[in-house]
């Protein structure tokens, strides 16, 4: 018979070797499960509200959108090293950085108003929200999608029609989002009245390249690009595009053709916001009836429902890193909104990772860079402001701590409703 110890020594070794991985996965997974965050109020540009929507990038740029003095218009920013830089508009009254920017080269991408009132009254610009009561002053005016690079904003061209808007970029300079044709559509949804595509803007300059809708559909809207040109967004019917609720299909682009990346039964609010390197995608689909819409996360061909915090309704996934750490916000019935962070297959809210003795309360998780940086929007239980945030993870882990949660004001949950698009979810 043959010596068996050679053998079992090696299974011996491969059994150390394996426990050994174990338990270094299990340590990884409680330290990232704890780790603990300062917050930082970015503060606004003279308002009472502003929001990390860009997010930040690996350089620590921080970008969004903030209310200037009296609370009736908003301006992207940037903030950088403590300051935050109003960048301006294009000759209109609004401007926003609405999604979160994947670039690392100083390349910022969003979208602004032109001095030009829209001919046919579709006024994209309702979805600058300044006030509880409705859209900023200055919405009739014409909306393009920016680039901004070295303290210039230059336009982005549409596809002949006269409202366009850009949402994602990455290091290879190629810009998404959507631009309207010259078409005439009678089955648009009034106000709107021309179709608009997907497009993919750059990398040189000047060209533009569109994305198909899904089969059937009518429109799409391009949210989110990696840096191997995968995209992803919504595809759906015709409309002002100032909610998701035009969103029929999730898509993913690669390849020259779009795909539906399912849904958790509902027809309307699906929609695919962010990709990552791996190909990992978060979003939103609603629930069957449409009553609710919950956050999700495709990958390897399935979509799998990330649910909710405790005792919520509704819950939005707006980014992932490329450590496939979600960021969003989970909310009651009456959009009393929690930002989360979800890992390792738990959802948890940011509250319980920062200092317990913060006066910001963190309410809408908008992005999260690989050093798993997150950005977002708070509530200031001190002033009742509601600044954009930073949170940097801190040296060495600690465990989280109870965080109670806030019932926030009207003003507030009125605020999170409208500027998450979900209008329809009325407050109670």
């Amino acid at each position: 018979m043959k010596n068996s110890r050679p053998t079992m020594l090696v299974i011996a070794f491969l059994a150390a070797v394996l426990i050994g991985l174990a338990t270094l996965v299990e340590a990884q997974t409680e330290s990232a499960a704890t780790t603990h965050y300062t917050v930082i109020n970015l503060g606004t540009l003279g308002g009472t509200e502003s929001n990390g929507y860009g997010g930040v990038n690996d350089k620590g740029w921080v970008t969004g959108d903030a209310n200037l003095s009296g609370d009736q218009n908003e301006h992207a920013f940037l903030w950088r090293e403590g300051v935050m830089t109003d960048l301006g508009t294009l000759g209109g009254l609004n401007s926003s950085v609405g999604f979160p920017v994947k670039n690392n080269t100083g390349l910022i991408i969003g979208s602004a108003q032109t001095s030009t009132v829209d001919p046919l009254g579709e006024y994209w610009g309702a979805s600058y929200i300044c006030t509880p009561s409705g859209p900023c002053q200055g919405y009739q005016n014409l909306n393009l999608g920016f680039l901004w690079q070295s303290s210039v904003m230059t336009p982005l061209r549409t596809l002949g029609g006269n409202n366009g808007s850009a949402f994602g970029v990455n290091n290879g300079g190629q810009v998404v989002g959507m631009a309207e044709t010259a078409t005439y559509d009678q089955s648009c949804i009034p106000p709107q009245r021309l179709d608009f595509d997907a497009v993919i803007w750059g990398p040189k300059e000047g060209e533009i390249q569109e994305l198909p809708a899904f089969p059937g559909d009518s429109i799409a809207v391009a949210l989110a690009i990696n840096d191997k040109g995968q995209v992803v967004g919504t595809s759906g019917i015709c409309e002002v595009p100032d909610t998701f609720a035009l969103g029929v299909h999730a898509v993913l682009w690669q390849n020259g053709s779009v795909t539906n990346l399912g849904s958790f039964g509902g027809v309307m609010n699906n929609a695919a916001l962010a990709i990552n390197y791996a190909g990992q995608v978060v979003g939103i689909s609603d629930l069957p009836g449409d009553t609710t819409t919950h956050a999700f996360l495709w990958q390897n061909g399935a979509m799998t429902d990330l649910g909710t915090l405790p005792g919520d309704f509704l819950s939005i996934a707006n980014d992932i890193n490329d450590k496939g750490q979600v960021v969003g916000l989970s909310c009651d019935v009456n959009f009393n909104c929690r930002a989360f962070l979800w890992q390792n297959g738990v959802m948890t809210d940011l509250n319980t990772l920062i200092p317990p003795d913060s006066s910001l309360y963190l309410v809408y998780g908008a992005s999260i860079n690989s050093e798993s940086e997150i950005t977002g929007t708070a509530f200031d239980q001190t002033t009742g402001d509601a600044p954009a945030f930073l949170a940097v993870p801190a040296a060495g882990s600690q465990g989280s701590h109870p965080s109670p949660k806030v019932t926030l004001p009207e003003n507030v949950r009125k605020l999170l409703q409208q500027r998450s698009v979900f209008g329809r979810f009325a407050l109670r």
